[in-house]
Parts: structure tokens; sequence; C-alpha cells
């Protein structure tokens, strides 16, 4: 327990200290949102792999698709290496730098009102991503709180409550640049913890031929007589296999705490680079998270909830409580790395969407109009320290509410993950994906993508979830792009020298 407490003090020493020493590079917008727009590679692609992996898939998903489809449940992680990571850097780090750049956009809603020349969708853009990143952030503290709860003996609501403070000051004192610095190195942390992890369950197991072993003994849920499903390539159930692989891979293509991650590299080169590093990070913790979850039949059936199903949630700690306990507090530095990361990530766009995009919307010029008159520099100067405030205050906001969904939260974290994900890219992946690439793009058929994106996702969950969230989620996202594509088609286009001028970006 010494050592454990000891790492953990530490730990929230080095995360309040990068705070402290970023506070001066977080006293303008551009500072405190982006980090002047001048953040290396490694930094933006730790920042978008720590953001992108939490708590929410060490302990919710690879628990949960773990005990359903076994060893293939790996297959998650490699799609989201390769399609949230690899493909998501190649198709959107370049163009989504050059046009925000280019239109002076710093947030994903503000990115819709200016692309599209209706600050209206930049208004219902800004609501939708504040409502819809409430359930992912109340996902991530019931993920940490149940491994500290395991960890260290201490009650749930004590465990999401000191991560909110502690997590909210050091985004408080120093805005992105901090939350990026700590991305690193709680990046680190993960990488190495989840080797040692994987290695250590493994060696409990007798190695990874007896673990598998084992595995391919176990019976089939549906048909008792056939065994070996586990342990197969694509698992018992590959159909629904495939829906998990798009929610978690394709669904980061259109959240705005991921995407905002391309607005603030330094440059193409740093894009090249990051690429490559974020692949490759997404690939060990991504994959190791899911390959460990996929043995989790091996340590029995975990208990059931009081409405009769299995508690999910508990297979991973139940896995993890047998460990020495110095790797436990390996484990819990991982998971707090992960989940931390991800919830700064997400208080931080929330705080900057309704202050930029709805508090202080200022109104924006399309690429080569003039602005109508000019404004002080002293008055500018004191706006922007407003903004700067207001932000941070907006940051406590978002932390108290979403405790307070945390505190009585539902009953998987799978559940939070879906309703919030199938929204939010639901709506914003494919308006803004082809936004960076087709001029054809209408206002109407992004206005026609919000309301498909969200439409769904709030009916299938009234409905009483007649479809499972997560297929649901995937249907909300790829059913975008038809959308889009369809509406475009027979409303009313843009001015053509106004998309022209847009686009001059990539010339």
């Amino acid at each position: 327990m010494v050592i454990k407490i000891l790492l953990t003090i530490i730990f929230f020493a080095v995360m309040l200290g990068v705070g402290i020493y970023s506070r001066k590079q977080a006293a303008s917008v551009d500072g405190f949102v982006l980090g002047g727009r001048s953040v290396g590679p490694w930094l933006t692609a730790f920042a978008y792999g720590t953001s992108y992996f939490s708590a929410v898939v060490f302990v919710g998903y690879a628990g949960q698709f773990g005990w359903k489809y076994g060893l293939s449940s790996t297959w998650i992680g490699i799609g989201n290496a390769i399609i949230g990571s690899l493909l998501a850097w190649i198709v959107l780090g370049r163009r989504t730098k050059l046009m925000t750049q280019h239109i002076e956009s710093r947030t994903m809603p503000d990115f819709f009102g200016t692309r599209f020349n209706d600050q209206g969708l930049r208004v219902a853009a800004s609501i939708i991503a504040f409502v819809f990143l409430i359930p992912y952030t109340a996902g991530v503290y019931k993920g940490i709180s149940t491994l500290f709860e395991m960890g260290f003996g201490i009650p749930y609501e004590y465990c999401v409550i000191i991560m909110a403070i502690l997590t909210a000051i050091y985004v408080i004192l120093g805005g992105y640049k901090a939350t990026a610095m700590n991305d690193f190195i709680q990046g680190i942390i993960m990488l190495f913890g989840i080797v040692a992890v994987i290695v250590a369950v493994l060696n409990a197991q007798g190695g990874l031929t007896a673990a598998v072993d084992k595995l391919a003994q176990l019976p089939s849920d549906t048909d008792p007589t056939v065994n070996g499903g586990f342990a197969s390539w694509f698992g018992p159930d590959p159909w629904n296999l495939l829906g998990v692989v798009i929610l978690t891979s394709l669904g980061t293509w259109g959240l705005p705490q991921m995407v905002g991650k391309f607005y603030s590299i330094t440059d193409e080169s740093a894009i090249r680079r990051g690429t490559v590093i974020s692949t490759i990070f997404a690939l060990i913790v991504a994959g190791g998270c899911y390959f460990l979850g996929g043995f989790g039949r091996l340590y029995g059936t975990p208990p059931l909830l009081p409405n009769g199903k299995l508690a999910f949630d508990s297979i991973v700690p139940s896995m993890l409580v047998t460990l020495p306990d110095i790797l436990i507090a390996l484990v819990v530095l991982l998971v707090l790395s992960a989940s931390m990361s991800t919830l700064a990530s997400l208080v931080l766009t929330s705080s900057s969407t309704m202050t930029l995009d709805l508090i202080y919307r200022d109104k924006k010029s399309l690429p080569g109009e003039v602005e109508e008159g000019t404004i002080d520099d002293i008055v500018s100067e004191k706006i922007e320290r407003r903004k700067v405030v207001v932000m941070r205050v907006l940051i406590m906001f978002f932390i108290a509410i979403s405790l307070l969904i945390a505190l009585n939260p539902p009953t998987f974290i799978a559940q939070l993950m879906g309703i919030s994900w199938g929204a939010l890219a639901g709506a914003f992946l494919a308006p803004f994906m082809l936004g960076l690439y087709w001029r054809g793009v209408t206002t109407a058929s992004v206005w026609a993508c919000f309301i498909w994106g969200v439409g769904i996702t709030v009916v299938n969950m009234l409905a009483g979830n007649p479809i499972n969230p997560i297929n649901c989620g995937a249907i909300a996202m790829v059913g975008g792009f038809p959308v889009v594509w369809a509406v475009s088609l027979f409303t009313k286009k843009m001015n053509n020298q106004t998309v022209s001028k847009i686009f001059e970006c990539y010339q």
C-alpha cells in the first residue's frame, strides 16, 4: 500500500507541476485552446493516443468485448490502430491543419460555421458537442474509479471527486500545452504498463500457449456442445464484432476532442512523423488492452448485477487483483494516466466550444473578405483574457455536471460510450471529412446530418435500445455519408467564389 500511495502522489505532483510550468503559455485563447498551434509531433501523437484510449477501453471495452468475442476482440485494437489512427492522420491530418488555420477556426463547431458560412451550424454543433461529451466523461470516471477501488480500497465516490479536482487544476492552469505535456508522460506509463500487465497475466496462466489452449476448451454461450470459438480468429460473433470495430475506429474521425489535435500541430512534416508515432502507440495500447481482455473467461464468471446481467466492468479488475502489489500499482497508474488525459481533453474541448461558439461568438470573415472596422489592441487583449477566464469557469462547470452523472452511473461503461460516440460522430464525421475534400457539400446537407446522427441515437435510446447502442452508433456514422451526399445533390450550392477562397489553402 505504501508503494501504491507513494507512486500515486509522485504522479499527481508531476501532473500539477506541468500545469504550473505551462500557465504562462495559457494566457491567450490560442495558447489555452491550441497551444499556440506549435505543438510538435511527439506531443501531438501521444495527446491523440491518450485521449483515444482511457479506462473506458481498459476496463469497460476490454472486459465486455473480451468476454463476448474472446481473442478475436484483438481485432478491435488493430482496427483502432489502422483506421482510428493511421488512416485518420493520413486522411484528416494535413487537410484539417491547413484549412482550419486558413479560415482561423479554433474548434470543430467554429469550422462548421465558417466553412459552410452559417453561424447557426456553429451554435448547433457546439450544443451537440457539449451535451454528448458529458456521458463520455462520466464513462471515464466510472472506469478509473473501478480500478482505484480495487487497488486502494477507496470508495467509488471519493475516487471520482479526487480525480475531477486534480484534472481540473492542471487543465485550468496550463490549458492545452499542459494537457499535451502530461499526455506524453501518461502515454509512456501506458506503454510500459500494458506490456508488463500482459506478461504477468499470461505467466499466471502458464504462458501464452497454455492460456490459448485453456480458452479453446471453453464452450460457446449459444451452443454448449461447441468449443474453440473464443480462441478462433474471428470469434463466435464476427458481424457484431465488426460493428464494434467501426464504432471505436471510425468514430474518432468525428469526435471534436480528437480532430482538434490536428489544429495545433506545427507543420506538415510533423504530421508525417506524428502519423507513425500515433499508429505504433495505438497498436501497443489498444491491441494490448483487447488482447488482455480476451483471456477474461479464464478468471471465472463475473458477478451478477441487481438486474441479473453480468457485471462486465468487473472482469478486468478480477484479472488484475491476483497480481503482485507493484504491478497493481503500475496498473492503477496506467489507467489513471489514460483516464486523466482523456478527461482533460474532454473538458478543454467542451469549455472552449461553449465559450468561443456560444458565449463569445465573434462574427467570422471568410478568407479574402474585408472585416468591417477595427478593434483597439488593448480592448482586444482584454476580451481575449476574459474568454480564457470564462473557459476556466466552464471547465469547473462541465466537470461538476459529469461528476453528478458519474456518481449515479448507468449499468455499463460501454452504454455511455455507444450513445456519446454515436451521436457525436454520427452528426459530425461525414460533413467534416467531406467538407475538407468536396466543394459540393451544401449547408443544408450538414443540417441534415446533424439531425440524422443525433436523431437516430436519441430515438434508439428513448425506445429502450432495440438496436444495440454500439451497432446504432456504427450505423449513425456510416449512414451520415449517403445523407450528406444525397442532400447536397438537391439543395442550394454555396457561392462558388467563397468556396474557392476556402480551398486556396491546399494550392
